[in-house]
């Protein structure tokens, strides 16, 4: 099998459509789909949790399998090749991050550090998928999750909108306080 192949029905499907309709080669017809911008996402409430079920429910079970298999408990056994187990283990390593605090380089590669000894690969990654951002060397979680094209959308896990939910939120030491004792 062609490691150029695509892999990911849906897309075959709407190219196969498309060349039904238009009398375009495969190829054309899946360049031309590729070519355009992605379809707009549904804005959602930063505050807005994710019902259980929904999260439940949308679960990418490849995404599960691949950290499973380069995961060992808080370690990478090694990074993923592939591009799409490396986007799901990025994803888990993303939980080790909290959305709304800022990070210096230092403390995103202790943070990795404690996964893999190759902290620049990772960091880059994650900024390169736009779950990390990164602006005169200070580091954020991004605020939400990026838009894809089509040929992006493959690496990605299917359900990244609720993983990326999963990223805890930061709470500042004054809010941590005002809550009491536990």
């Amino acid at each position: 099998m062609s490691t150029t192949m695509t892999t990911d029905a849906d897309l075959k499907a709407r190219v196969r459509e498309r060349m039904t309709r238009t009398g375009e080669t495969y190829t054309a017809a899946r360049e031309a789909l590729l070519a355009q911008p992605p379809p707009p996402r549904a804005p959602r409430a930063d505050t807005e949790p994710l019902p259980l079920r929904a999260l439940v429910a949308e679960t990418d079970l490849t995404a599960d399998r691949a950290v499973a298999t380069f995961v060992d408990g808080d370690r990478l056994r090694s990074i993923p090749t592939r591009r799409r187990p490396r986007a799901a283990v990025l994803m888990h390593l993303l939980l080790r991050f909290e959305r709304g605090r800022e990070y210096a380089e230092r403390e995103v590669n202790a943070l990795l550090a404690t996964a893999h000894e190759d902290v620049a690969a990772l960091r880059r990654e994650l900024v390169d998928y736009r779950w990390l951002e990164r602006a005169d060397g200070v580091y954020r979680v991004a605020d939400a999750v990026p838009e894809r094209f089509p040929s992006e959308a493959q690496e990605v896990p299917t359900d990244e909108v609720a993983r990326f939910a999963r990223v805890p939120r930061h709470q500042p030491a004054a809010a941590v306080d005002a809550l009491g004792p536990d």
